[in-house]
This record gives structure tokens, C-alpha cells and sequence, in this order.
């Protein structure tokens, strides 16, 4: 027996018109088709159809978590400082935090997510390697201080996630896991009608040896990846690398300093000596933790602070101010080079290869140099991949050009390895007898995000169309009329349901046809079937709601068809 939900007792309001302050897809639709509500900047209002939605994603991914020998558990959401403390992410997260004190003066946050909460739980359990493998996982309400919430659910200071993670001892256990929530992700995405890719990523401040994320793409979506067109490699923007080939400096006459007055810019130093940008070397300048560091990449390109971040994790990047180059004669702001540099930690883009040759700056007022070669006037004291992506770079693995498309992250699966391990020593009682220290993965699913997701790869010029699996109902059974309509469609309704079909039945009083249609088409249920002009006869309209296709059938036929699809 399904449910049957009539329309005239459910709590809904749909909108005609957009939201003043929706920008992307799904935010415009799911309020307009009264699936959430906006309580405040970046927190939303399930309500309940948007509940329903959000419970059928939970359940798809429950049970393939299940399929796989996770464990459910519920940890608290209210969490105490001292655990992110021992594992330095209290001050690694900054303002992402929500920092509270109880009336005792003891300090706590809402949980952004749980990798420490869950090894002390481990810790406190599990003692001997006989009761590893285990992995454990919730489905649970996160939190985030998002300094610009924004695109409805997408992204908020409150969501639902689903995190689980693995614990075994060996690094070869830690791989089956990581394969096992690999294959899951693929069956949970498929089940749930999302379009996905899965990309290479970096660990960043999680750490671990390997990682992975599940991109749905989307105009919408505040990822880029990459795609090559001519084989299977995929990756985050952040992940991707190049690999630059040494050339022969020896061909290079000595450095010479160049006269370019109010050139401070790669723009105005190429136009007035005439080069292209590429020719010149670019060298910005952030602090790390608070100590200067300089990036070197090539004039034509621009230095990705995310990714710069990523590489350096878990210090903080910032760029630099004017203040910064006080007491500092050696960084002359807008001239600097790396020739000469003191003090100050090098970092180049791969593409800043060995025997290359850079106009770049003299370290004086109004000077630059050409033929500086790296590695003979200037050495690199880390090459790190920096350098913001671009349609066309050469693909990692076979050289072709690369493409650039927009995603939202949907997962992420992490090797940890042994970071929270260490911080917790969270170690069992090996098969010799001896300690062991134990190694983790973590993997997250956005549950509340997925439902963004979803509306915005699945949504056409009408509204909402939900996968079967997701959708609030099954069929949307609208009576397109008065007391003879309304007593088919309502005796439909329960042959549907004593039948196992969920039901969504239009029988409001006084609702006009039309905008009983244009509810039906906004709110999105799979099926739309319609007690209408032939009630009489017996005789009900279907419509698919993704194909547009109808058909006619009599009620005996209508409820077979429906019945059968489930």
C-alpha cells in the first residue's frame, strides 16, 4: 500500500514567477514548485514534497552503503573543540567554523564533518585487528560558515551529507575499501539519474595518498574540470599537471638589463619592448603562513590561488599589500625577479623548465632583464602545477587539447591513510601481538546537494522532472474539472495505492484547469495522468512528463501501465 497524497490537504505554494534573488535553475524551481522555503541566508526549509525528495536520495544511498557492509551510526552534530584541536583542523578551517560556547565557557563547533569524531569512536571500540575491516557511515546535517551562500541548496551554511569511513590496518585494505565506495558512488549516481563524472582530485588539507570526485556537470556548477576528447582522462582543475621537457640554455647570451619605465604590469612590460606575454616571466608574490614566497609562471597565464592553496595545504595563502614590501629592498614591487632573490622560497610552474630563457624583472625601479635562464641565473626551489587551467592545454596522458566544463561536486572519496590515526594514535593489537597503527578513508556524498543537482541536469522550460526513483510520487493524478472528475481521479488514486503506486492527486475545489497543468508540469512527478473531458467514458489521458508523449487508455488500462512501471 502506497501513499496517496491529495492535494487539497498537502502544504504547498507554488510561485508563477521566479524568486527576486534566484540566480541558478534549481533554486528558481524547487521554491517555485514549493519544495523549499528560504529561512535565512544560505539555511532552507524542507518542505514536503522537497522532504520527500530528499528522503528517496537517502534512501537510494543507504541501502548501497548497506550492500557494501557499512554501519550505520548517528554522531552528534554539536561537537567539542579539543578533538579539532588535537588534530590541528580548529584553526585549519578559519571562518568556515561555527564557534560556540556553553554557559560554562566551554568552547564548541558544529560539525563540518566527522574524520575525528569517528577515529576517537574507533579508538574507544575496536581494539584488536580481528574486528577490522569495519567501515561506518551517517547520514547527517553539516555545517559551514560559507561566506556567500548561494544557488538555493547547492550551497549552504546547513546540509545534509552522507559520510562514511573505512578502518582497516593494512594499506592494502584500505584500497578494497576505497574500490568498494568507488563502485557504490557509481551504482548510487545511476540509480539517482545524475549524469556524473569521475575525476582525479587532490587531497589537500584532508591529506592521504589518492582521491577522486564525483562531478555532475552543469552550467550551475562552481567546479571546472577538464576532459580530454580523445581518451579517458578526466580531472579537477586543481589535479591537473603538466609535464615540461628541460631545454638547452647554452644558446643564451648573458642576462641584460632592459630600461621599461612604468612597466609594473606583464601587459605594459610586452607592449612596450614588443614581445608576446608568453616571452615573459611572471613572478607573484603571497605569503605562506606569513613568510614571503614567490610564484613564477609564465607572463601569459595566471597564477590559481585555489590550487596554489591545495599544493600547500594545510598552510594559509594570502597575497601580499603594500605593507608587506616595507623594510623589504630586495622586492621591488612590480620588477621583481628571481635572480638575485634572498630569502625568499621560489616556486615555479613546470612550464618555468630548466634552460628556458624569461624576460622577467631586475629588482630595480623601472628594469627589467631578458635572458634569464632557469637553472643558470636562477633556481626553483619546488616546481608545483599553478598556473589556472585553459581550454587546450595538453592532456597529462596522450597531449591532446584539453576541454573545460562546470560541475557540481556530488562525492568525494579519500585514501587518508594514517593522518587521523597519528593525531588520535588510534592503534590495535596486531596478529603478532603488537600495536598497529591503524588507516582510514573518508568518503562523502552531498545528499542536499544531489537534489540541487538533479533539478538542474534534469529541469526543462516547464519546471522540475525527477527521475522515478527520487520523484515525490509516481504520478501526478490531476481531476481537470468539477465533482465527476474529481470522483474518478480520487477512486484512481486508491486503486494506484492499494496497488503499491504513489499517488499525488490535483483535487483542489476551485482550481482552474490550466493552472492545475502548469502545477503538475512545475512540480515534475514522472507521469501526469489526467480525469478530464472523457471522464465519463471511463477514458483518462497519460503524459509523460519528459517526453511530453500521450496517450489515452481506459482506467483498467491506465492503472495496469502504472502498476506495471513500478
Amino acid at each position: 500500500m502506497a501513499q496517496v497524497q491529495r492535494m487539497s490537504r498537502l502544504m504547498i505554494k507554488t510561485l508563477r514567477d521566479d524568486p527576486a534573488d534566484a540566480e541558478t535553475l534549481n533554486h528558481k524551481l524547487l521554491v517555485r514548485a514549493g519544495y523549499v522555503r528560504r529561512t535565512a541566508a544560505g539555511i532552507w526549509t524542507w518542505l514536503p514534497l522537497g522532504k520527500k525528495v530528499l528522503e528517496n536520495i537517502t534512501r537510494v544511498v543507504r541501502e548501497e552503503m548497506d550492500a557494501i557492509g557499512g554501519q550505520e551510526v548517528l554522531l552528534p552534530a554539536l561537537l567539542p573543540k579539543e578533538s579539532y584541536d588535537a588534530s590541528g583542523r580548529y584553526d585549519e578551517y578559519g571562518d568556515l567554523l561555527f564557534r560556540l560556547k556553553d554557559r560554562k565557557g566551554a568552547e564548541y563547533l558544529l560539525g563540518p564533518t566527522h574524520e575525528e569524531i569517528f577515529t576517537q569512536v574507533v579508538k574507544d571500540q575496536i581494539t584488536s585487528y580481528k574486528d577490522l575491516p569495519v567501515i561506518l557511515y551517517q547520514i547527517q546535517t553539516k555545517y559551514r560558515d560559507e561566506a556567500r551562500p548561494r544557488a538555493g541548496v547547492l550551497r549552504g551554511r546547513e546540509f545534509q551529507m552522507k559520510d562514511s569511513y573505512s578502518f582497516d590496518t593494512t594499506d592494502e585494505g584500505l584500497i578494497e575499501a576505497y574500490q568498494l565506495h568507488r563502485a557504490a558512488y557509481i551504482r548510487i549516481f545511476e540509480r539517482l539519474g545524475l549524469d556524473h563524472r569521475i575525476v582525479s582530485a587532490v587531497s589537500g588539507a584532508m591529506g592521504g595518498s589518492a582521491s577522486e570526485e564525483f562531478l555532475a556537470p552543469a552550467p550551475a556548477g562552481e567546479d571546472t574540470f577538464v576532459d580530454c576528447p580523445a581518451c579517458d582522462y578526466a580531472a579537477n582543475t586543481e589535479a591537473v599537471t603538466f609535464k615540461a621537457t628541460p631545454a638547452d640554455g647554452s644558446a643564451h647570451g648573458p642576462v641584460e638589463e632592459l630600461d621599461t619605465p612604468d612597466t609594473p604590469t606583464i601587459e605594459t612590460l610586452a607592449a612596450h619592448l614588443g614581445v608576446p606575454a608568453s616571452a615573459t616571466l611572471k613572478n607573484l608574490l603571497v605569503k605562506v603562513d606569513g613568510e614571503i614566497v614567490a610564484v613564477g609562471v609564465p607572463g601569459d597565464r595566471e597564477v590559481d590561488l585555489g590550487k596554489l592553496g591545495e599544493h600547500l595545504a594545510p598552510a594559509v595563502v594570502e597575497l601580499v599589500t603594500a605593507e608587506d614590501f616595507e623594510g623589504r629592498p630586495d622586492l621591488v614591487r612590480g620588477y621583481v625577479g628571481p635572480q638575485g632573490l634572498e630569502k625568499v622560497r621560489y616556486i615555479a610552474d613546470p612550464r618555468i623548465a630548466p634552460g628556458t630563457a624569461w624576460i622577467t624583472g631586475a629588482n630595480k625601479p623601472g628594469t627589467h632583464a631578458k635572458n634569464v635562464v632557469c637553472g643558470r641565473d636562477f633556481e626553483v626551489d619546488d616546481y608545483l602545477d599553478v598556473v589556472v587551467v585553459e581550454a587546450g592545454d595538453p592532456c597529462p596522458k596522450c597531449g591532446t587539447g584539453l576541454k573545460l566544463d562546470r560541475a557540481i561536486e556530488i562525492g568525494h572519496i579519500f585514501q587518508l591513510g594514517r593522518k587521523f590515526a597519528d593525531a588520535f594514535q588510534l592503534d590495535v593489537l596486531g596478529q603478532n601481538g603488537k600495536p598497529v597503527r591503524v588507516t582510514m578513508g573518508s568518503y562523502g556524498i552531498g545528499v542536499s546537494r544531489a537534489v540541487a543537482a538533479l533539478a538542474e541536469q534534469t529541469a526543462d522550460a516547464q519546471g522540475l522532472c525527477w527521475p522515478r526513483e527520487i520523484a515525490p510520487a509516481d504520478v501526478h493524478l490531476v481531476a481537470a474539472g468539477k465533482a465527476l472528475q474529481t470522483e474518478l481521479a480520487l477512486d484512481v488514486a486508491e486503486k494506484l495505492g492499494a496497488a503499491g503506486v504513489r499517488v499525488l492527486v490535483d483535487d483542489r475545489a476551485g482550481v482552474s484547469p490550466g493552472v492545475k497543468f502548469t502545477d503538475a508540469e512545475l512540480i515534475g512527478v514522472p507521469q501526469i495522468l489526467v480525469a478530464g473531458r472523457r471522464s465519463a467514458e471511463g477514458v483518462l489521458e497519460l503524459k509523460d512528463r519528459r517526453t511530453g508523449e500521450r496517450e489515452e487508455l481506459t482506467v483498467d488500462e491506465a492503472i495496469a501501465r502504472l502498476v506495471a512501471q513500478g
